[in-house]
């Protein structure tokens, strides 16, 4: 798996950092918060033993709940940003921004 951020994911995490400090990312798996990655300050998301680390976004941690990552661990991701406000508690949503996912399975040898 590849974690890509996008020029406008780039951009909106130096904004939030600028704002808030260090970030932390967690790949939402749907329910309330639909499947769209959450930003939080760093250490204000509390991962378990459930969550697996998976990679860094402009030196943010990438957080996904173990049972997710099994089932995308051969899909790249790249986290871009779109306008409109989502229905979560992640620091953009303020900003009128929404990160979110787009994916392309990987090849597997």
């Amino acid at each position: 798996m590849q974690l890509i951020a996008t020029d406008a994911c780039k951009e909106l995490i130096a904004l939030l950092k600028s704002k808030h400090g260090e970030l932390m990312f967690h790949q939402s798996g749907g329910c309330c918060d639909g499947s769209s990655p959450m930003c939080y300050p760093l250490g204000e998301f509390k991962v378990g033993a459930v969550d697996e680390l998976v990679g860094e976004l402009e030196g943010c941690p990438f957080y996904m709940d173990k049972a997710q990552y099994k089932l995308w661990q051969h899909t790249d991701l790249t986290i871009d940003v779109v306008n409109g406000r989502g229905a979560s508690f992640s620091l953009e949503i303020p900003e009128g921004k929404r990160f979110i996912v787009r994916s392309d399975v990987c090849a597997v040898d």
